[in-house]
Parts: structure tokens; C-alpha cells; sequence
């Protein structure tokens, strides 16, 4: 079957600054979810496939056939370190599209890690690898490697639109989507959202 893709996804992508990811890492998905008035949280299912995995990065988007893994090899050869390889595997929780192979080389590879709209496995050994995993479903059974697919194109995740470049961040919670060109806006009131919610559990552990 024919493998198509378009271009070469990462070059041209206007990816976030280094800056401006380092202070979406210190929220919780939860205040970024609110200050997109509660829109951009991915399908509840989509979670952490190891305890305290969080995640955060741009997104290099992957669109494939269900059950097939072929583009997921070449999205990793072409991303650029500190991507997130998101990807619309159709909600197919049948065959993994990933494992510990391709974690341990995406780790080589100074990606940020996976978020899966579908079923990857070797969830233990991923734990140990340290790679952060997030995924509709575990299961033994493997991929298929022939395609087709996209690699660079918008793409549809967990029920939430995602394009090259928006910013992924994700935790215990779950995974929220901001769009790139919001980023600025939702991070300063995501940050207000936190810092007024500290400010509440403190008076509530005080008594006040």
C-alpha cells in the first residue's frame, strides 16, 4: 500500500519557544483546560500508560491506518528533539503502535514522548525507560507496518483538533491541546488560574 506524506513536516513548523514551554510545564493540565474556557482537553481515555508520566512539547502530528505503525517509524526520524509524536491511530485499541523498542529510541532521540489516540504496549518497561507514554488502551498485540498515512497535516486526537506546532502538555489528568496561535493568552491565564488557586488551598489548609 502506498505511504504518503506531505513534504517534510519538520521543517517550516513554527514551534513554540523553549521559554514559553518551560512555564506550561509548571501548570497542571487542569488550569490550562480552564483557561481555554474548559475546550482542548483530549477523550478521557487517553492517559498516562505509566504512573507519573507528564508531558509537555510541540506537537509533530502522525495520521494512520488503524493498527499500523509504518508513519510512527518515519515521524521519528524526522522530528525534531522535544516533539511530542501525536497521533490519530483512529481509537483502535487492537493492535499496539508502539513499544518498548520504539520508546527506548525515542528517548535516543531526545523526543518528549507519545500521545496515542489508540493502543501501544510494553507499559512497564516504557515506566522504566522514562518516556512519557499517553494512550487510549495497552495490549500484546503488534502492528502492522504497510500504511498509509500523513505525517505534518492536521489531524483529529481524542476529539480535538491538533496541527503542527500547537503546544501539547499533558499529566495525571490527562492531555490538553493548545493551539499555537493562543498560546501566549492561555498561558497567562492559566498561570492566574493556578496562582489563584494556590492562593485558596492555602487559606483552606489555615482554616480561613
Amino acid at each position: 500500500m502506498h505511504t504518503s506524506t506531505t513534504g517534510h513536516p519538520s521543517s517550516g513548523v513554527d514551534r513554540p519557544s523553549p521559554e514559553m514551554l518551560e512555564r506550561f510545564a509548571q501548570l497542571p493540565a487542569a488550569n490550562v483546560g480552564d483557561a481555554m474556557d474548559r475546550l482542548g482537553a483530549l477523550d478521557a481515555r487517553i492517559k498516562p500508560v505509566w504512573p507519573g508520566a507528564t508531558i509537555i512539547g510541540p506537537a509533530f502530528t502522525v495520521w494512520t491506518r488503524a493498527g499500523d505503525n509504518k508513519l510512527l517509524h518515519e515521524a521519528m526520524r524526522m522530528a525534531a528533539p522535544g516533539d511530542v509524536l501525536i497521533v490519530n491511530g483512529q481509537g483502535d485499541e487492537s493492535r499496539a503502535l508502539l513499544g518498548e523498542l520504539m520508546a527506548e529510541r525515542a528517548k535516543v532521540l531526545g523526543l518528549a514522548g507519545f500521545v496515542v489516540d489508540g493502543a501501544v504496549r510494553d507499559a512497564d518497561i516504557i515506566g522504566e525507560i522514562e518516556l512519557p507514554v499517553f494512550a487510549r488502551a495497552v495490549t500484546p498485540a503488534g502492528p502492522y507496518k504497510y500504511g498509509p498515512g500523513r505525517l505534518g497535516s492536521v489531524i483529529a486526537v481524542g476529539g480535538v483538533a491538533v496541527a503542527p506546532g500547537d503546544i501539547v502538555l499533558g499529566d495525571a489528568d490527562g492531555v490538553v491541546i493548545v493551539p499555537q496561535q493562543d498560546a501566549e493568552h492561555v498561558l497567562k491565564a492559566a498561570e492566574a488560574k493556578f496562582a489563584d488557586e494556590t492562593a485558596r488551598r492555602a487559606e483552606i489548609k489555615a482554616g480561613r
